[in-house]
């Protein structure tokens, strides 16, 4: 029998239990366990991938805590929380081309063995191994067999932003990259905030791809901000390499993802002015003052990249359902999102499932609305840019997109 699961496969850990930095970008709170019991109780997913736990104290962690019980390897790949939740050990890399550039990469492991040993396969390559997506001394092609002959997952890593993204100053063609035989290799890509299917699209390769919407969690608010709703038999590694494949009914069903104008790098960003564009795309110079130095958009890049028209392969792909999470919308803080979890459980509950009627009892009627009109796409929203969030104007019929 095949159930439903939520599924988000890139969060990140800012120290270890003892406090030791692991993702310096990342909060001090963001700590496994924290993450863990976060996710578990507050957020409503059923399989986390955790990125960074192949750093050896990461790593070290893991193992200890399955010593004692509190998560348990699974027959089919991953470990289990509490019974609660699945989750998958992995690591995000940076590599470093033939061609002088760098992108970002993810990898995931069924067993605590391999992700132990590529560990230690990593730490010969990197400069600080305790700390994550270090600069690696090695391609995509190379890092990509050591991943695939530990039985584990690969994939690039929000994929399209202009700074680190393979898309966004690597290259044209992932495929040009790691070579056709590689490239095959390949079942899935994650497409990053300020991307959805509609844009990925327009690249003809990425045609067999299965999309991925992950959140990039920094903190413990953005936990599940984006994440994909998948088909399994049961929530483990082996079936969800199967649902990137789609094999023997096993699938992802939907996306759910900030709109892409939220995300920090949809439009190009002027570093002269401070500008965002919000003239057609591509746009490679900034039309206010004119300079050539600029963070190009993901919008923009794609648009000079692509080969095909977006909507070449969207009857053929899961839904990508535009969501805003409850931080993101005007008049929502923490105190507003701490009553409606103790009223309904899990955010997820709060996005999806709970009434608008049960809203406006809980959060009144202002809020409510605003709620509801971003379930529905009617909120005005003001694209970003250049590592600076979009944001809502207002609420209201947005009209079309």
């Amino acid at each position: 029998m095949l159930n439903k699961y939520f599924v988000d496969l890139h969060v990140h850990i800012g120290r270890t239990i003892s406090g030791f930095p692991v993702k310096v970008t990342a909060a001090r709170s963001q700590t496994i366990p924290g993450v863990l019991k976060e996710v578990a109780v507050n957020k409503g997913l059923d399989i986390l991938g955790i990125v960074d736990a192949a750093c050896p104290r990461l790593c070290a962690e893991l193992e200890e805590m399955t010593v004692r019980g509190v998560t348990r390897e699974l027959a089919g790949g991953g470990l289990r929380y509490h019974d609660q939740l699945t989750l998958i050990p992995g690591a995000e890399m940076e590599t470093t081309e033939e061609n002088g550039k760098c992108a970002h990469w993810l990898a995931y492991f069924p067993t605590l063995a391999e992700l132990r040993s590529f560990s230690n396969f990593l730490a010969g390559h990197v400069t600080n191994p305790e700390l994550s997506t270090q600069r690696c001394h090695l391609p995509a092609r190379i890092i990509q067999e050591e991943v695939l002959a530990r039985s584990g997952l690969f994939m690039p890593a929000h994929a399209f932003t202009p700074h680190k993204g393979v898309y966004g100053q690597c290259t044209d063609r992932i495929s040009e990259l790691l070579g056709d035989k590689n490239f095959e290799k390949i079942f899935a890509l994650e497409l990053g905030l300020s991307a959805d299917t509609l844009l990925a699209d327009h690249l003809s390769e990425l045609a067999p791809l299965t999309y991925l919407s992950n959140s990039d969690a920094h903190s413990l608010k953005n936990l599940g901000r984006e994440y994909n709703l998948l088909l399994l038999a049961e929530p483990s590694f082996k079936e969800l390499l199967m649902a990137l494949q789609s094999l023997d009914g096993r699938r992802v069903l939907a996306n759910y993802g900030l709109d892409p104008r939220l995300g920090k790098y949809h439009r190009t960003f002027c570093l002269s002015c401070g500008r965002i564009a919000v003239v057609d795309p591509p746009v490679t110079s900034c039309p206010t003052c004119g300079a050539t130095k600029i963070v190009k958009g993901v919008l923009d890049r794609i648009q000079e990249i692509g080969d095909q028209n977006g909507t070449t392969c969207l009857q053929e792909r899961p839904p990508y359902h535009y969501q805003v999470p409850l931080l993101f919308l005007p008049g929502v803080g923490p105190k507003t999102v701490s009553k409606l979890l103790e009223q309904f459980g899990t955010e997820m509950n709060v996005l999806h499932s709970v009434s608008y009627s049960d809203l406006v009892r809980v959060v009144g009627e202002k809020i409510g609305k605003v709620i509801q009109d971003a379930r529905q796409g009617k909120l005005v929203l003001a694209a970003g840019g250049g590592g600076t969030y979009g944001k809502v104007v207002r609420g209201g019929d947005a009209g079309d997109r």
